[in-house]
Parts: structure tokens; sequence; C-alpha cells
């Protein structure tokens, strides 16, 4: 970190100061403790009864949360998300960045929920087209001490895809023209005397790997803490010069990073960084947030715990790039008895890992919480194994792709080694690239079919006119899967990924 300008280097014997900064990143509304190996772990509760404990221990502590606060839990969606603003103003984080499930319930309403927030909210690249005025602030300086932190918030490109039908916002998404944004940033901050910078971001790990490697080192950014992709870091990733972490997904863990500078240089001299894990041995609950996570659950107990339906075991979903029993087994549901041929489901639609044997309402709507519309399509098999060449494109198993599961007429054998299909079929038999067939796809997919799909929606559109088969998927899960009892599904080869 170079020195401000205009500093003097002052001599002598001194105490450093200390600087805490906690993070998290991804809570999806993981409110509720889980239960690993017979020992409870995470929760909001104990998340707030560790922050209690390092705040008290560290005067000098900082919260930071990268994005995605929203979506995953019955109490975050039965509210649209204002019971999970109320139980983040009770952990008080100092600064959150925009996730792009921020924008799950529109961006009218995440303009609303803004203000209900009592932490501030910080994005630097989402703004409004006509008059390219940003929507949030874009930097935050959190003072503690006398040490002045600078944090810049980034979001994901994926968040222009969840608002296409919003045609006023815009955003810069290209990772070259945020390392350029954040470039001006801190050159018109460096006059504050700013002593740490910290890019709090929302774009994945291996954006946060490719953003820092086009930093100039002399716009003094000296941190990245991300989210997006989930990424499970037990040490930070260097890139440029520029530590990079990223702490999993929901209440289980939280990241820990304490520094020391010295107070009359502005120098940075000590790094040190740990995960804690959150359970019983580690911290306790806070009581009070407890207590007010228990009032939310009691009245969305009332409405959705009755059975849905049952199934002959726990049904799994591990990944998302793979193909899964739940994911057959939603696919296949939707499929049945329909209008159309094949159902190509968003993968990351089907947000638990286990769902069953027993399934209440509210399993169903924590597991499938998109009620988007579902489009029908008609595409030539051609056509078809261009969109699932791309679905299957080497970024799928290193990055944070879009992907599918598909209903059981469809199987598909694919080589990575060689970038082709093995095997194509169809209902049993490989398929003719005229043969003519009719596909559905959620709403998200169909609005950005180019981008998910790699084939132009004009094109596919040509072949007949799309039509909206249903209004809202979530709604037709719950009717089908009503009263039913002892279903089951396996893993049966629809996806076969070969080396």
């Amino acid at each position: 970190m170079s020195e401000p300008i205009g500093k003097k280097r002052v001599t002598g014997r001194e105490e450093p100061v200390r600087l805490t900064i906690l993070h998290s990143n991804d809570i999806h509304g993981d409110f509720l403790p889980s239960v690993q190996d017979g020992r409870e772990r995470g929760g909001l509760a104990r998340l707030a009864g560790m922050l209690r404990r390092v705040r008290s221990e560290e005067p000098n502590t900082i919260f930071a949360v990268a994005g995605d606060m929203f979506k995953g839990s019955i109490i975050d969606s039965e509210y649209l998300g204002i019971s999970t603003v109320e139980l983040m103003n009770t952990l008080a984080p100092d600064v959150v960045t925009l996730g792009n499930h921020e924008t799950d319930y529109g961006l009218a309403h995440l303009l609303f929920i803004e203000k209900c927030a009592t932490f501030p909210i910080i994005n630097a690249n989402l703004f409004i087209k006509t008059n390219h005025v940003r929507l949030f602030t874009p930097y935050l300086i959190v003072e503690r001490g006398p040490l002045k932190i600078l944090f810049i918030g980034l979001i994901t490109d994926e968040v222009l895809a969840q608002t296409r039908s919003e045609a006023v916002i815009g955003s810069f998404v290209d990772v070259k023209e945020a390392a350029e944004e954040v470039a001006v940033i801190c050159d018109t901050y460096k006059t504050t005397e700013i002593d740490y910078t910290v890019l709090l971001t929302h774009i994945g790990f291996d954006k946060d790997c490719e953003l820092a490697a086009l930093l100039d080192k002399g716009c003094g950014v000296d941190l990245i803490i991300g989210g997006h992709t989930h990424t499970l870091l037990e040490e930070p990733a260097v890139v440029n010069g520029i530590p990079i972490v990223q702490a999993g997904t929901g209440t289980g863990q939280l990241g820990r990073i304490d520094l020391s500078f010295s107070p009359r240089r502005h120098k940075l001299l000590d790094f040190s960084y740990r995960l804690l894990t959150l359970d019983a041995d580690s911290c306790e609950n806070d009581p009070a947030v407890a207590q007010l996570i228990d009032a939310y659950k009691e009245d969305t107990d009332t409405k959705y715990h009755q059975v849905l339906a049952t199934f002959v075991r726990p049904l799994t979903h591990p990944a998302r790039n793979q193909e899964t029993e739940l994911g057959n087994l939603f696919a296949d549901i939707m499929q049945d008895g329909s209008s159309f041929d094949l159902m190509i489901l968003g993968s990351g639609s089907l947000r638990l890992p286990v769902l069953g044997p027993v399934v209440h309402l509210q399993d169903l709507k924590e597991f499938f919480p998109y009620d988007d519309a579902l489009h029908m399509l008609t595409v030539s098999g051609a056509q078809l194994r261009r969109m699932v060449a791309h679905i299957l494109r080497e970024e799928a198993f290193s990055g944070h792709t879009e992907f599918y599961q598909f209903s059981h007429q469809l199987k598909v054998t694919w080589s990575r080694s060689r970038q082709c299909f093995d095997s194509f079929t169809f209902e049993g038999r490989e398929m003719p690239d005229d043969k003519m067939i009719r596909i559905a796809v959620q709403d998200y997919h169909f609005q950005n079919f180019e981008e998910f799909f790699g084939i132009p929606l004009a094109e596919v559109t040509a072949n007949r006119r799309p039509r909206v088969i249903c209004t809202g998927c979530a709604g037709v899960y719950e009717e089908l899967l009503a009263g039913q009892r002892g279903l089951d599904a396996r893993v049966e080869g629809r996806i076969r990924i070969v080396e």
C-alpha cells in the first residue's frame, strides 16, 4: 500500500492499530440452524452471537456482507424480503453490497426495502439509462479509530438477466469496465487519506480473480471480499498481490480478517485470515435475534406446515451442474401429461440439496421459490443440439453458469475432451436434425435465451410463435405434488459426461 500524499514519516515506537473485518456472503435466508453429524451449526441467531462476541473483543470491527441476503427460505419469500431486512437490521452490518437475488422481488421493491434497512447498501454499477444516475451509493468510507476504510460495491452481470423487463435500468458488467470504474473511485478519494481499500463484490470467484489481474497496482485496492459462486476459501487466493476471500454460503461460517496498521505512517503492518465455524463451541445464540426468528417461524409454520407429498426416501440435488434425482423428478412432473415434449428446467431453481421423505408445503416453497411463467417454444433437433452443447461447455464445470435438468425423453453423452456428443437421443432414438419438438423453459431463461442457450431467440421463434402455457410454475408444482405418496427418482444417465 502506498503512503498517503503529504503524510510525514514519524520515527519512534508506537502501538499498532488493530482492525478486524468479518465477512459473509450468499446468506440466502439461511436463518435457522442446521444439524450436521449430530451438532447444530449456523443460523442467524448464532451469527449474531459471534458478531456480538468479536465486537466486544475487538472495538475496531467491521461486518461486511457481499450480497444475496434474499431468497432461500419461506420466511424471506412470505414477507418479500422485508423480514430479511428486519433480521439483518439486528445484526447491524457496517456495509452491504447488492447480490443478484436482491432484485428478485423487483427493483421498485428493492428501493423500498433499502428504505427499511438501517445499514448502508452500496453498488457502483447499477444506473438509470436515461440520465446515467446511479441507483445506489457506489462506495462507503468506514472509520474505525484513526483508520479510514474505503468499500466499493460491484454486482454480477446476472442482475441484467434478472431485470430484462426493467427497460430503464442499465449496468456496466464487463470486468474491464469494472476495473476502470474502480480506478476512478480510488483516484477520486485518495485525497481523503484512505488507509485500506476493499472491493465488496458479487461477481463470482473467477471474475474476482480476473478483476484483480486487471487492476493497476497504483489504484490502491488492497482486498476483494466476494460472493455469488458460493466459494468456500479456507485461505485467501492472491492475484496481482490482492487477497481474494469468500465464505461459501449460508450462516454456518464467517470469514475473519485481522489487520494491524501503523497509526502514524498509515501503513499496513500485518494481515491474517481465518474461517470461523459457527457452532455451540464457538459462540452462543443471540436471544433477541432467536426470538424474532421464532416469531416469523411460528407464522409461516401455521400457514405452510401441512404435508404435501411423500417420497420413498430423501431425494438429492447435490450440485447444480450435473443430473440429479430431484432435477429428474421435477422436470418429469412438469412434462408428464403436458402440451410440450421436453421440459428444460433451470438447475439453479432448485435451492435445497435434499428434499423429503416427507414434503411439507413450506419445504416445496423453499426448494423451488421461483414462481415465474413457463414458455413453450418449437425447436429443431439441430437447434436443440446447439443449445445443449452450449449448456455443457467447459465453463459449466468450472464456473457459475446456467445449467439444466431435462425430462426423461432426452439422453445425451458429452465428451469433454472432444467437446462433442457421443450420443444424443430423444425418446430412445438418435435425434434427427430436422425433427421438430416443443420445449418448455421458465420465464427467466426465456428472457435471456441467447445468453443461456447460445442460440438467438429470434431463430427459434421463427419456427413457431412461442406462447405462455402457465403463469406460475410454483403453483403448478404445488398442485401436481399435492396428495402424491411414495414418489421416487434416480440419476439414470440423462446427462452423461465422459472425459
